[in-house]
């Protein structure tokens, strides 16, 4: 029968977010009950509480999560009851034109559960990114649970489900990182840093970290960045290509997502390099690049959505790296939460001194 659990909630644009009772429905066919263990609090989940995703509230918050599963429903042999799963928001339907070309870390048709969680008056809630973590149990589709290794810590493993793993997959899936190659990544939080750790993971030979805060800067360094560059201070431009024998970087992540941070990158790679966007950008924002200049520097300008990663593939191995000792994964958990400090969690997020708070249940 369906369950009464304690989720937060954005119930208008700007409002501070409530802890309030949510109705979880038992999983129908497809679906799963999932209950959760931990959760970070991302940039993603303030987006949505301020209207820039969108204005379906009111939202149930927190997707980048991991738990265990407690029940499915018909038809699911993904995962069983008792299996520890990192939630993820690309639920691959093997069916579209991506997956039936083998590309399905580009699933064009992912999927969330079809049943919807309601406050308890009824009122339907939208789960952020089809989760909707922030809760002691949510319901999500099956495919957006990935299981793995249960001995890893649920508040380092959660953070794979968004945001370290944009920014390790924009480094290794979308960038094509390699051996030997020169990377810049500009801005260096969450993601930003994430980026510089999956570009250490790749083998590159260096690995230049660049930010507006220093404290920002000192956790890249300690995370395997080479070099770092205060752009505050020093042109961010000239400072890569200064130490890139003048030539710019291989490749260059974007984590910030704003106009002047992306004209950065692009003039900061080298010839025939790659511009990685990672950092996401709001529906106002425009660039303006001369097209020649497009043109005579080649090379590749890609977009990465949630570091192009495929969770069945990349959870599981990089749990095995973190288990292994060779990904620090647990770096990334600036301090645990209570479910009741969320809104307090949005604040700091202002101050440049947390790469990620974590809720634990």
């Amino acid at each position: 029968m369906a369950q009464q659990v304690q989720g937060v909630i954005a119930r208008a644009k700007g409002a501070p977010v409530t802890i309030e009772t949510i109705t979880v429905p038992d999983p129908g066919p497809g679906e799963a009950v999932v209950k959760i263990q931990a959760c970070g609090v991302c940039h993603t989940d303030l987006h949505y509480r301020e209207g820039g995703i969108n204005d379906e509230f009111p939202f149930l918050l927190g997707h980048e999560a991991a738990g265990i599963v407690e029940s499915v429903g018909e038809g699911v042999n993904e995962v069983a009851p008792g299996d520890f799963v990192i939630l993820n928001w690309r639920a691959v339907c093997g069916q579209c034109r991506a997956c039936l070309r083998g590309r399905p870390q580009y699933c064009f048709d992912t999927h969330n559960a079809k049943q919807k969680m309601t406050l308890a008056d009824g009122t339907e809630l939208t789960p952020a990114l089809g989760i909707g973590a922030f809760a002691e149990k949510t319901l999500v589709a099956a495919g957006q649970c990935t299981k793995v290794d249960p001995a890893a810590s649920p508040a380092a493993a959660g953070l794979l489900g968004c945001g370290v793993m944009a920014g390790i997959g924009a480094a290794i899936n979308t960038g094509g990182v390699g051996r030997g190659d020169s990377v810049a990544v500009i801005g260096c939080g969450g993601v930003g840093n994430a980026a510089v750790v999956g570009a250490l993971l790749a083998g590159a030979s260096k690995i230049i970290a660049v930010d507006i805060d220093d404290k920002k800067l000192e956790t890249a360094r300690s995370l395997g960045a080479t070099h770092t560059v205060n752009s505050r201070a020093t042109d961010a431009v000239e400072a890569v290509r200064g130490l890139t024998g003048g030539f710019g970087a291989d490749v260059v992540i974007e984590a910030v997502g704003r106009p002047e941070t992306y004209e950065q990158a692009f003039y900061a790679r080298d010839l025939a390099g790659t511009v990685v966007l990672v950092g996401v950008p709001t529906p106002e924002m425009r660039i303006d690049l001369p097209l020649l200049d497009v043109f005579g520097r080649g090379g590749s300008l890609k977009s990465s959505w949630y570091g192009d990663c495929l969770p069945s593939r990349d959870f599981p191995m990089l749990i095995d790296l973190y288990r292994q000792g060779r990904l620090d994964l647990d770096a990334f958990v600036t301090e645990t939460i209570a479910l009741d400090e969320v809104e307090k969690a949005f604040e700091r997020m202002h101050h440049g001194d947390v790469l990620r708070s974590v809720v634990m249940f």
